[in-house]
C-alpha cells in the first residue's frame, strides 16, 4: 500500500462545521474522493507518492508555507486518523501566502541540483525509487498540479484540510 498525499478545499462555512464535527469532515472528504465528476474533482487533490519529496525539496528551496503537511491540527479530540495521523490545517491566509511565493518556486527548478542519492540519503519516501536511482524531476510535476489547485484555492478563499493516507 501506498502512502498518498491528500488535500480537501473547504470554503469559510465549511471550514467552521469541519472544526465543530469531525465526522461530518470525514465524511465529506471521503465522499467528494469517491465521485467522478468536475465538481469534486476541483474540491479534492492528491500529489501521490511525491508529498515527502515535495517536503524536502520546498524546504530545501525555503517556500515560507506548510503545503505539504499543513500548519495547524485541528481542534478535535484525539485519535481521528484519516490514514497516517489526523488531518492538518491550511488557513485561507496561508493558502494565499502559498499561492502568492509559486511564482518564485518554478516546478521546472525545484528539484535541481538534487541527485537520487540526495533523496536516498536523507530518506526521502518512496527511497526505493531513489535507490533505483530515478531523476527527481517527476516530482516538478505534481508541484505544478498543487500550484493550480493551490491558486484555485487562493483565488476562492478556501483552506485545506491535508493528510496522508
Amino acid at each position: 500500500m501506498s502512502m498518498i498525499g491528500k488535500y480537501l478545499r473547504l470554503a469559510p462555512a465549511q471550514l467552521e462545521r469541519a472544526s465543530r464535527d469531525p465526522d461530518w469532515a470525514a465524511e465529506h472528504a471521503h465522499g467528494l474522493y469517491a465521485r467522478d465528476d468536475a465538481a469534486a474533482a476541483a474540491r479534492v487533490h492528491e500529489t501521490d507518492k511525491a508529498w515527502h519529496a515535495l517536503d524536502f525539496l520546498l524546504t530545501r528551496r525555503g517556500f515560507p508555507v506548510d503545503v505539504v503537511f499543513g500548519e495547524a491540527d485541528m481542534p478535535w479530540p484525539a485519535g481521528r486518523d484519516w490514514g497516517y495521523g489526523p488531518p492538518r490545517l491550511l488557513s485561507a491566509d496561508r493558502v494565499r501566502a502559498a499561492a502568492d511565493a509559486l511564482d518564485a518556486h518554478a516546478p521546472d527548478v525545484l528539484a535541481g541540483g538534487v541527485t537520487p542519492a540526495d533523496l536516498a540519503a536523507a530518506n526521502i519516501y518512496p527511497q526505493t525509487v531513489w535507490e533505483r536511482g530515478e531523476d527527481p524531476a517527476w516530482v516538478g510535476s505534481h508541484w505544478a498540479a498543487l500550484a493550480g489547485y493551490l491558486r484555485a484555492a487562493a483565488r476562492d478563499g478556501d483552506a485545506l484540510l491535508i493528510w496522508v493516507s
